[in-house]
């Protein structure tokens, strides 16, 4: 492991983002052994996701973003916490708007964002793909700020948190691979295409890890604010797509197990070892 810390910090934001692509790519293949997944499986396994990235966006995200700020900013430390949160947010709606895509389990006709016109070209497939692909930013964005935040704050403790956080994103890539490459199976393609757009669904991830620990590590005065965006984005994305997604199939209790059981291994990778 030693060769992983001497490495500098942008190195080692982009290699966490390469591991969180490579896990989204081991939940791509399940498409290799199933056609199909259990529908309760599934939303337990979003209801994880969703669990994974509440807890990273508080304990690896807000509450670094408030401690680097207190240095800076005093008792209004909460300033670039909350400026960063909703910043976030508004980043993720935007994008929203901007692209066309498709939630998944909708139909076809249920495409958001975009024009109406480049609704009607795309495919059913490339939808999904966008949608995925959209939420995987602000994942490859948070393990590039963590690891990037580690340039101010070389110490042992903060860099097992942003390993800790690596893990808890690959761990929930897991079932959002397979989220996606399981309809795109289902809906008749071969299994190699399935597998496919399921893994390069991710492959943003270390390109947001690469630019966010470069970001941070250059132009220190943000970084307070780049967590706390990170932060936003990924509770945006929890909010409007995977707790929704994983609570409409009649699932709610298996749903919210698993939420609270990703909630739970994510608290502890970060409290217990950061």
């Amino acid at each position: 492991m030693t060769w992983f810390t001497d490495l500098p910090v942008v190195w080692q934001g982009l290699i966490g983002g390469l591991f969180t692509w490579f896990c989204t790519i081991i939940g791509s293949a399940v498409v290799f052994f199933f056609k199909n997944i259990s529908r309760k499986i599934l939303d337990t396994m979003l209801g994880f996701a969703a669990g994974v990235m509440i807890a990273a966006s508080f304990w690896s995200l807000l509450a670094p973003s408030i401690d680097y700020a207190g240095e800076i900013y005093g008792r209004w430390s909460w300033v670039p916490a909350a400026v960063g949160f909703i910043g976030g947010g508004i980043f993720m709606r935007l994008i929203d708007l901007l692209v066309p895509h498709l939630h998944l389990g909708n139909d076809i006709n249920q495409a958001e964002g975009g024009v109406e016109k480049e609704r009607k070209k795309l495919s059913k497939i490339t939808l999904l793909f966008l949608a995925i692909t959209i939420h995987n930013i602000p994942e490859g964005l948070a393990v590039g700020v963590t690891f990037g935040a580690l340039a101010n704050n070389p110490s042992p403790a903060a860099f097992i948190g942003a390993v800790g956080l690596a893990l808890g994103i690959g761990l929930q890539n897991i079932p959002e691979g397979a989220a996606l490459a399981i309809p795109i199976r289902t809906d008749g393609k071969s299994r190699l295409a399935a597998f496919f757009w399921g893994s390069m669904s991710a492959i943003v991830e270390p390109i947001a890890a690469f630019v966010g620990a470069i970001a941070v590590t250059y132009m220190t005065p943000i970084l307070p604010y780049a967590l706390s965006f990170a932060a936003g984005a990924m509770i945006f994305v929890v909010v409007e797509e995977l707790i929704p997604e994983s609570q409409t199939h009649g699932h709610t209790d298996s749903a919210t197990l698993g939420l609270m059981l990703g909630f739970t291994i994510m608290m502890i990778l970060d409290v217990a070892l950061g």
